[in-house]
């Protein structure tokens, strides 16, 4: 694995060196930070904006993607220190310019049997990564070579888990809604259903998932395997911020807050796009998992 950043623009590199800094502050148990995905590829986009058709704007950032590997901690307890880091860096910056952080995290132990086993995320990013900070204390293990066959058969599961949950809650919004003239439960069903078509595009993608609610996480982080998932709900207007919003706040508000009100045609406006999320869903991850197959023919 390389271990340097010289390739990067000053701002970035003063970025990750800010980020390495707050980790170990807060997590000392950490033995490897390790930068992965397009800006250790080098094929990152700063900011890009694409009008779609109906002059809709999208707006592309890539992600700092970062993996960070402790020792004898608590993995929950890590995504929330790294989730408290996440938000120190992002204090006073702009959703819509600045490059948003990516963590995930791992025990060391985990990491090496997943090394071992070949599992495809693992392996991708001991491929590509780039050691930002190495405690000296472990070494990782020697990846595998993929087997893409395996990995064919296990995004097709995952997908087809995910696809279904998904599915299954967007007919239980129309349900609730419209036979039941319960929206609010209606909003939670269309907040599952989003939750769950994000996991799919994630599991198939990488062949690993973490629990997020956050819509606006899992939204930036799945944007980029596919341009077309920044249409869903693309923030261009008010009536798009607050229906956006509103699905977000339904995961929790919805079932606990007896003064979240969500009217009918909240819900008839968010089925399209939720809908039109199910299609892109579909169509990359069939794509993707087309293509592991050609692969384990290689």
């Amino acid at each position: 694995m390389k271990d340097s950043i010289a390739y990067l623009p000053k701002d970035k590199q003063e970025d990750l060196v800010f980020l390495v800094k707050e980790i170990l502050k807060r997590l000392p148990q950490t033995e490897y930070i390790i930068l992965y995905g397009s800006y250790a590829r080098g094929n990152y986009v700063r900011r890009s904006v694409r009008i779609e058709d109906g002059g809709i704007p999208t707006v592309k950032i890539s992600d700092y993607d970062i993996y960070v590997v402790t020792s004898g901690f608590n993995s929950k307890k890590a995504e929330t220190v790294l989730d408290n880091v996440e938000d120190i860096f992002f204090s006073g910056k702009d959703f819509d310019r600045d490059t948003p952080v990516e963590f995930i995290t791992d025990d060391i132990k985990m990491v090496n049997k997943y090394l071992e086993e070949g599992r495809y995320f693992y392996t991708q990013i001991k491929q590509e990564g780039i050691v930002l900070y190495n405690s000296g204390k472990y070494k990782l293990a020697r990846r595998r070579k993929l087997n893409f066959a395996e990995i064919k058969e296990q995004a097709q599961e995952y997908f087809e888990e995910k696809f279904k949950s998904a599915n299954d809650f967007l007919l239980g919004t129309r349900f609730f809604s419209e036979d039941m003239n319960n929206n609010k439960l209606a909003s939670f069903m269309l907040h599952q259903a989003c939750e769950n078509f994000y996991y799919a595009i994630r599991l198939t993608f990488t062949l690993r998932n973490s629990k997020q609610h956050n819509l606006s996480k899992l939204s930036s982080n799945t944007r980029r395997y596919c341009d077309d998932l920044g249409t869903v709900f693309p923030q261009n207007s008010l009536e798009e911020k607050h229906l956006f919003k509103l699905l977000k706040a339904a995961y929790v508000d919805a079932r606990y807050n007896p003064h979240f009100v969500v009217t009918k045609e909240d819900i008839d406006a968010l089925i399209p796009k939720v809908e039109l999320l199910r299609d892109i869903t579909k169509r990359i991850c069939e794509a993707k998992i087309k293509e592991y197959g050609e692969k384990s023919y290689m």
